[in-house]
């Protein structure tokens, strides 16, 4: 666990990061640092460990700040960074084991992640390589430590360049630290993150994918009840994102007549599941796009099943009505605090609107169709839209 020095790192200085007020133990005011007008630190000295781990205390409490919050941020990124290089220079005189090697780590580390939330560049990989070189050391705490901060570093930087794909190499890695640690719980809670963030990411739902199913068969036989409890929250993500090339299972209930929905009625249709809400912005934007794909299309084989996450049948009843929406809407009765329409739940909707869209033969095509995707996709299944009345010859 983290001394009270890695604590006063995390609560001090990296308070403002971390959205927290709490303060740090005083020092006595000659052992308290005053940050200068700039924001600048006192030079890291070339002590021993003890030297070395006071310096840190006293960056971590400095006697005065600059006045400006930007002057201050300044400061705790020149403060991280000493951090770091005292710590290095404390493990540079220890050994694996020794109580200061620990405590080096463990300050380095918080060093790296405030530096990595302060939005420094390079920082998330940063932190993601050392904390990927330590994940074999020999000290069980700090290889620990390491495994989790190195799955969660490493999204952190595939999330800051916006490629999901990078990520792809590093699955199989994640797979093989879980095996080698299966009852790490925050290592399994790391792991199911990277899955999930993936699967939130702009083009993410392969290497999503490919995360669910080299984690699932780790986490669903363990005998933590943690890592069983993470797998039953991928299993979901898991079901949707495998659906591409396969059948869809749509259930749920008819908002106008209160009756089972029957999937069999789509057969032979090109279908697109919307789920949705009205208290969702995006999703009402989008139903302008969808009332015209379906107005352009439904003749030629082309139907929509809205599934409504709203929980007050009033407020969707008279949104349907007053939109004149035309296709079926199917809606559940809300039970608890923490309900979700259990289609939505099956398949792991975590963000709307969230779309489907299945082929005649009924297989999923792509779970990518908002927007001018649904119009260009239903131009290459279709072919020419059905004439409308009043439509020139």
């Amino acid at each position: 666990m983290p001394d009270s020095v890695t604590r006063m790192v995390w609560l001090a200085i990296f308070a403002t990061v971390l959205g927290g007020d709490r303060a740090a133990p005083a020092l006595a005011a000659d052992q308290a640092p005053a940050a200068s007008r700039n924001g600048n630190v006192p030079p890291v000295p070339d002590g021993t460990p003890a030297e070395l781990f006071a310096y840190i205390e006293r960056l971590s409490n400095p006697a005065a700040l600059p006045a400006s919050r930007g002057r201050q941020r300044y400061y705790q990124r020149k403060a991280a960074a000493a951090t770091i290089e005292a710590a290095d220079r404390i493990v540079a005189r220890t050994k694996p084991g020794d109580e200061e090697y620990g405590r080096a780590m463990a300050v380095r580390f918080a060093a790296l992640d405030a530096l990595d939330r302060l939005g420094e560049p390079g920082a998330a990989a940063a932190l993601a390589d050392f904390a990927e070189s330590l994940v074999d050391s020999p000290d069980a705490a700090v290889a620990a430590r390491a495994r989790s901060l190195a799955v969660r570093a490493r999204i952190d930087a595939v999330l800051e360049a916006g490629r999901p794909e990078d990520a792809l190499p590093f699955i199989g890695r994640v797979a093989a630290l879980l095996r080698q640690a299966p009852e790490d719980a925050e290592l399994a809670a790391a792991a199911t993150g990277l899955a999930i963030k993936l699967d939130r990411l702009p083009g993410g739902d392969v290497t999503a994918a490919a995360a669910c199913e080299a984690l699932l068969p780790i986490l669903e036989p363990s005998s933590s009840a943690e890592a069983r409890a993470l797998a039953a929250r991928l299993a979901g993500p898991a079901r949707r994102l495998a659906l591409p090339g396969n059948p869809m299972k749509i259930t749920g209930t008819l908002l106008a007549s209160g009756a089972p929905f029957d999937q069999a009625s789509l057969a032979g249709k090109v279908v697109l599941v919307d789920f949705w809400a009205t208290w969702c912005g995006p999703c009402v934007a989008e139903i302008g796009n969808l009332r015209a794909e379906y107005e352009k299309w439904h003749a030629k084989g082309f139907e929509v099943v809205g599934v409504s996450l709203d929980e007050d049948r009033d407020t969707l009843s008279q949104f349907v009505e007053a939109k004149q929406i035309p296709w079926p809407i199917l809606y559940e009765e809300p039970g608890g605090a923490e309900w979700r329409h259990p289609l939505a739940s099956y398949y792991g909707i975590t963000g709307i609107p969230t779309v489907v869209l299945i082929g005649r033969d009924g297989n999923v095509i792509t779970l990518d169709a908002l927007g001018k995707k649904l119009g260009a996709a239903l131009e290459r299944l279709l072919g020419e839209p059905a004439a409308r009345i009043g439509d020139r010859r």
